[in-house]
């Protein structure tokens, strides 16, 4: 796997947990063409070879801003054709995060505005520091959300609190992130990083192909009606039957072990 992109800053902190940093912090780490074109590259690999990771952290660099969403120096005077081009760059690599099979949790260090914050809502759930800032401000800007913000933001608060958000394009702060959906928890200060990899070490330790089974059927959960959602897990849960692993997760069990997980 590649491990050195412009805009990326990617280390393997263990055997199966892999740490992404959005990296352009002279620019509030805001996404520019060239970090549409690293994070495509990204997902798209782990889509196609997982190289044994397990759970992918994602965070920004420095302390004050997670992403301040689509980079508008760059964008200033753009024309129609470029911006098309562009968001359309942003579109794959929105899609190829929402196929990626690893689980993925954001540690928002700071403000995530706009793209940010829709990056936030693609991955599978986000840790927050308790300075953490969050907007759509999109309609502020003549636009509106285009990262799969209108789709996943009402998954995560609801439909009614998703037009307030969007609709207005008001901050909100890390608490009411929490009250409503889009964190799973506040950290305190100083241990965002600490807490977020404890709980991406706990996803690494369990079996790799049941935790991707899992979120595949999690993800198919809020696509379809429940029959038909039930029977894409038994579909997904049948995966797991003839597995080392599941072979290996009885045994310690009964023999009081920790389950040494191989992925096969």
């Amino acid at each position: 796997m590649k491990m050195e992109y412009e805009t990326l800053k990617l280390e393997r902190i263990e055997d199966h947990l892999l740490l992404v940093t959005l990296n352009r912090p002279d620019a509030a780490n805001a996404l520019n063409t060239q970090m549409g074109y690293d994070f495509r590259e990204m997902w798209t690999h782990l889509y196609m070879d997982q190289e044994d990771l397990r759970c992918v952290v994602v965070t920004g660099s420095g302390e004050r801003i997670f992403c301040a969403g689509g980079d508008l120096k760059e964008r200033n005077n753009m024309t129609d054709a470029t911006w098309q081009k562009q968001h359309a760059l942003f579109e794959q690599a929105m899609l190829a995060m929402t196929d990626c099979p690893i689980p993925i949790i954001a540690a928002v260090n700071g403000a995530a505005v706009a793209g940010g914050l829709e990056f936030v809502l693609a991955a599978d759930f986000a840790y927050g520091a308790s300075h953490a800032k969050f907007a759509l401000t999109e309609v502020t800007l003549g636009i509106m959300p285009g990262a799969m913000g209108t789709q996943n933001l009402p998954r995560a608060v609801g439909v009614r609190r998703a037009k307030e958000i969007i609709l207005t394009g008001r901050m909100f702060t890390a608490q009411q992130a929490l009250e409503w959906g889009v964190l799973n928890r506040i950290c305190a200060d100083g241990k965002l990083m600490e807490e977020t990899l404890e709980t991406a070490r706990a996803i690494c330790n369990n079996a790799p192909i049941s935790t991707r089974q899992a979120k595949k059927s999690l993800n198919v959960s809020t696509q379809i009606d429940l029959k038909n959602g039930y029977a894409f897990e038994i579909e997904a849960y049948n995966r797991m039957v003839t597995t080392e692993d599941r072979l290996e997760g009885v045994r310690a069990f009964n023999e009081k072990r920790k389950a040494q997980f191989k992925g096969n």
